[in-house]
């Protein structure tokens, strides 16, 4: 069987219940609100261990490389790992079961972190909440494709993927209170648990046809249906993936972008915390309001402002992107070496939304670059080199430096640990600016 095309997909059978050529239909709607909580669920549990640091620092007497290991490395593990396998799995798979298992084990291994005893049963749960939340980025994001059509597809996934902020908004709002007011372990068992409950409603959400929104957008009306490709394999796809040109330059562009916006919530909260005596309830309440208003409306408009991109040129969403990367270079510089904490305080604020604008112009790029047939591989290709980076080498590479360089006993450390970061932006603007002129017109 010969490799499949990046072609747009054929029409799809007459009478597809989902994505009928509109921008939107009822069941996308329904789906994209429930995926969108979901989302919440999956980074309120990502980032839940990020605001206990201090307190599980001085319960378990840890290093700044052992609280790396388990803020990203012990989650990332199999999260990166698995992108891929659950990537093909989401293109033969029905995807609205494949979430709701992912979604029962992050949640279950979530609240049990609260039963922790030591470095390894955290490091134990930490991975399960890995392996679960790995599910959910390949077939989320081919579902969308298939509820809404192509011309909105960097809005939509932009609605969804609001879910970061707003999850990380729950995890320093309500994590930071709870773990404040009852202690750390109380903070994973209200928050992790309820997760189950959510599980059941995605169990039953319906499984829209594959392809069907843009076979859909681009069938003559009252033709019959052509007959659909079968589904690849997995070296077929990967081979097809790989010959690619602008995957290239969209993977390692968004890796660079991710490795500096990941760092805003791994270490800039002790870095404020240690190095400027900001309490942890300020620190709580300042990254939760950046999250929920300027990363929510960033995430929101990102979509929206990168269709318009778009709209001029085929790599308009990349350009978008590569703008946003820019700016944020300046934006790290004053966060790290101003010293004046309004001045900070407002950096961040600003790199919080610049810094999540990028997610739904990433997201929808690649579904288009890949094709309908091997969505979900491209996904969990994305998903692996992005946070493969992002979270598995950078942070623990930050955390040794900063060790290296004095650790609590030096609390300007991490700062200077962190100068990574504003030449990873410069990087992935050059490299997302370039990729943008090969991206096909689909």
């Amino acid at each position: 069987m010969s490799a499949p095309s990046l072609s747009p997909p054929p029409a799809a059978p007459a009478g597809t219940p989902v994505g009928a050529g509109s921008a939107a239909s009822r069941e996308g709607v329904r789906g994209l609100a429930l995926l969108l909580v979901v989302y919440i669920f999956n980074f309120l549990d990502r980032n839940l261990i990020l605001m206990q640091f201090g307190s599980i620092k001085s319960e378990f007497h840890l290093s700044d490389t052992q609280l790396a290991l388990l803020g990203t490395t012990s989650f990332v593990i199999f999260y990166t790992l698995l992108g891929v396998p659950f990537g093909r799995l989401a293109d033969r798979v029905p995807r609205t079961k494949m979430i709701a298992v992912g979604l029962a084990t992050w949640s279950l291994f979530s609240g049990l972190t609260g039963f922790a005893n030591d470095f390894w049963s955290l490091f134990a749960c930490r991975v399960m909440v890995g392996v679960g939340e790995a599910t959910l980025g390949p077939a989320a994001l081919s579902l969308l494709s298939d509820w809404f059509a192509p011309r909105v597809r960097a809005t939509v996934q932009s609605v969804y993927s609001a879910g970061v902020p707003l999850g990380a908004a729950a995890a320093f709002f309500l994590g930071g209170w709870i773990g404040q007011e009852w202690g750390w372990r109380s903070a994973f068992y209200v928050l992790g648990f309820p997760g189950l409950l959510l599980a059941g409603l995605m169990w039953m959400l319906p499984e829209p046809a594959r392809g069907a929104s843009a076979a859909a957008a681009t069938a003559t009306p009252g033709a019959p249906p052509e007959p659909t490709e079968p589904t690849p394999s997995a070296w077929a796809a990967l081979r097809v993936l790989a010959a690619a040109p602008a995957l290239r330059w969209h993977l390692a562009g968004y890796a660079m972008f991710a490795a500096a916006s990941y760092a805003l919530s791994i270490w800039v909260p002790k870095m404020l915390e240690l190095g400027f005596k900001v309490e942890k309830a300020e620190i709580g309440l300042l990254a939760g309001l950046g999250s929920l208003f300027a990363g929510g409306l960033a995430t929101a408009f990102g979509g929206w402002a990168a269709d318009k991109f778009r709209a001029r040129h085929p790599g308009g969403r990349m350009r978008f992107s590569a703008l946003c990367a820019a700016g944020c270079a300046p934006l790290w510089l004053a966060l790290l070496h101003s010293g004046n904490l309004p001045v900070m305080f407002g950096a961040y604020v600003l790199l919080l939304g610049l810094g999540l604008a990028w997610l739904g112009p990433a997201a929808a790029d690649l579904v288009t670059i890949a094709g309908p047939l091997q969505r979900g591989m491209a996904v969990g290709v994305y998903l692996f080199v992005v946070n493969l980076v992002g979270y598995g080498l950078v942070p623990p590479l930050t955390g040794l430096l900063a060790d290296t360089l004095g650790g609590a006993a030096v609390p300007m450390a991490a700062r200077d640990a962190l100068m990574y970061a504003p030449v990873c932006c410069v990087a992935a603007s050059l490299l997302l600016w370039r990729g943008s002129r090969l991206v096909p017109a689909v």
